[in-house]
């Protein structure tokens, strides 16, 4: 099979880097997520104290990552001033990088190594957490999923900046 390489490769060294501001893990499904300072993001599994860590290993949807600016946008779909973001079911938020040039580009948080896999489209969740609208407030601005290439440490402030690309 012949990999198809990602358009945005020869533009993933413009992007700048971003910065990580919340950290979220759910013990058990359903629960509300827990904010955390810090943890550990365990290679092809997930987050530490995250339920998905249990789930089929090596999936590219080990952990989701909004980014505030996403966030904020669904707020003025909204007509609200601000989201909580353990209401969104994600489990990292960003600042400062268009979440969208990460799709497919390996990046670095504090000393792990993540993949972004694919777009994490809103559920119907959104509706019960945000109220009526909210999945069409968070159409493409869910998100995206990725898995993760190598352990490491992360924590709130550290810089979430994009790898030179992977030769397919």
């Amino acid at each position: 099979m012949v990999k198809r390489s990602n358009p945005l490769d020869r533009y993933a060294l413009d992007i700048a880097p971003g910065t990580l501001t919340w950290i979220g893990v759910r013990p058990r499904r359903r629960e509300p997520l827990q904010s955390l300072e810090a943890t550990r993001a365990v290679a092809t599994l997930g987050l530490e104290g995250d339920h998905r860590m249990g789930k089929t290993p090596g999936s590219g949807r080990q952990i989701s990552l909004i980014s505030e600016e996403f966030i904020q946008q669904a707020a003025n779909f909204l007509q609200q001033v601000h989201i909580d973001p353990g209401l969104l079911r994600r489990n990292l938020v960003v600042k400062g990088l268009n979440l969208n040039a990460l799709r497919r580009q390996r990046f670095t948080i504090g000393t792990a190594v993540f993949e972004a896999t694919q777009l994490c489209h809103p559920c119907a969740r959104m509706e019960e957490n945000l109220g009526k609208g909210g999945v069409v407030a968070m159409l493409g601005h869910g998100g995206l999923c990725a898995k993760i290439i190598e352990s490491g440490d992360i924590a709130i402030g550290d810089a979430v900046s994009v790898l030179s690309p992977v030769a397919q």
